[in-house]
């Protein structure tokens, strides 16, 4: 069940064998894996409020005890909300950290420390690293003024080919409103191009790509939309081909006379 659920939400190099974690050679993961399980995990609210809860107060059988995290950041640096330490002989000292200042939310892990103290001070180390070094840039709007602005200059000049009509109405597919991590110093550089065929073919069905919209930092492709048509255009019938001889008639003839 654990490894069904490990390739349901993309960890390829995740294999469990028990679920207490315990050392076995066919038990593993990854750093980076780690994160997309954290991050798949704090979407449930109950294990959410469970990894950013100090300490709790129970009481068994008439009993009350304090039970305390041992994230030793939690409450103790800007931002932290979890998530878990972990130590085996085999993997030592591993934390993984949820962090978020503004809108920036990070998950920072650390495996393989040798003590406590060196897995504190990596984490910290990395996190303030973070969020020194990157900052959220709203794409949204970035890529809605280019795409809107290409779009308005650019959409009287498409053809359809033996189309019932040229009218072509674009959309980005799959664009949802986004920040996205910059490095501070390659914010400047945010770049936009487009890709895209003006002359189309009939019958042309709606979702069909008909371009691309591309995002570059620092001259490195980081995302890529495809253009696509939100409407059929139906090929041309015969009625269609009349209608426009007809049409084209008596404009000549009103011209003409």
């Amino acid at each position: 069940m654990m490894n069904n659920k490990a390739k349901e939400i993309g960890l390829i190099n995740t294999n469990f064998v028990t679920p207490h974690g315990l050392d076995n050679d066919n038990h593993y993961t990854t750093a980076y894996e780690l994160a997309i399980l954290t991050d798949y995990a704090l979407s449930n609210q109950t294990f959410f409020n469970f990894v950013s809860t100090r300490s709790y107060t129970v009481t068994i059988n008439g009993m009350t005890k304090a039970i305390n995290n041992t994230n030793e950041l939690l409450g103790n640096l800007n931002g932290v909300y979890g998530v878990k330490t972990g130590f085996t002989n085999g993997a030592n000292r591993c934390l993984v950290t949820a962090c978020k200042r503004d809108n920036l939310d990070i998950i920072c892990v650390v495996l393989g420390a040798d003590t406590k103290k060196f897995r504190t001070q990596d984490s910290i180390k990395l996190i303030e690293y973070t969020y020194k070094t990157y900052e959220m840039v709203d794409l949204e709007s970035i890529v809605k003024k280019s795409f809107d602005e290409w779009h308005k200059n650019n959409i009287e000049n498409f053809c359809v080919n033996k189309g019932s009509s040229n009218n072509v109405e674009l959309k980005l597919k799959d664009f949802n409103s986004m920040f996205y991590p910059v490095k501070k110093e390659d914010v400047g550089s945010i770049t936009t191009s487009i890709n895209c065929d003006f002359d189309l073919n009939a019958p042309l069905k709606k979702d069909t790509t008909v371009g691309h919209f591309i995002v570059k930092i620092n001259n490195k492709e980081v995302l890529k939309y495809d253009i696509v048509n939100r409407n059929d255009i139906e090929k041309k019938s015969y009625l269609n081909y009349l209608q426009e001889f007809c049409t084209n008639f008596f404009k000549y003839l009103t011209i003409r006379y």
